[in-house]
């Protein structure tokens, strides 16, 4: 399974050559990665993520060009790779009324972390159930 986000587009999102800066495309990972730890995450369990996260990596192949559009972008996530302290999610940016492939394709190593106590903790067994659940390791190559 994976966890589907509809990203707009921002007209500031754009550099001199007029498209999509290179490095916005980390914000629309974020926000779509954020809306999956914090709301979807959280409607299985309303303690889930609550101590916060921290990005260890992250990997962006840049496939095609985006330019300024007035409809939003779907961000695609899904769990890589799971171990006992650490998350690797993958990711596609696409537009749904396209044929053309992925804008991108990604992949974002994350650590829960206690934000409070300052140190990287372990996954909790509901975060950890919650992840399982969008295990796709369809693109692991």
């Amino acid at each position: 399974m994976r966890h589907s986000y509809r990203c707009p587009l921002r007209w500031s999102d754009m550099d001199a050559f007029g498209h999509v800066n290179n490095a916005v495309y980390l914000r629309y990972l974020e926000e779509a990665r954020i809306d999956f730890l914090t709301r979807a995450a959280r409607e299985t369990d309303p303690e889930a993520f609550t101590g916060g996260t921290v990005v260890a990596r992250h990997e962006v192949d840049y496939l095609r060009q985006l330019v300024h559009q007035a409809d939003p972008v779907t961000v695609e996530t899904w769990v890589v790779k799971l171990t006992a302290a650490s998350v690797t999610f993958g990711y596609e940016i696409r537009d749904p009324e396209s044929a053309g492939g992925p804008f991108v394709r990604a992949r974002t190593v994350v650590v829960p972390y206690n934000l409070k106590e300052g140190y990287p903790r372990r996954l909790s067994a509901a975060e950890r159930s919650f992840l399982e659940g969008y295990i796709d390791d369809s693109h692991s190559g």
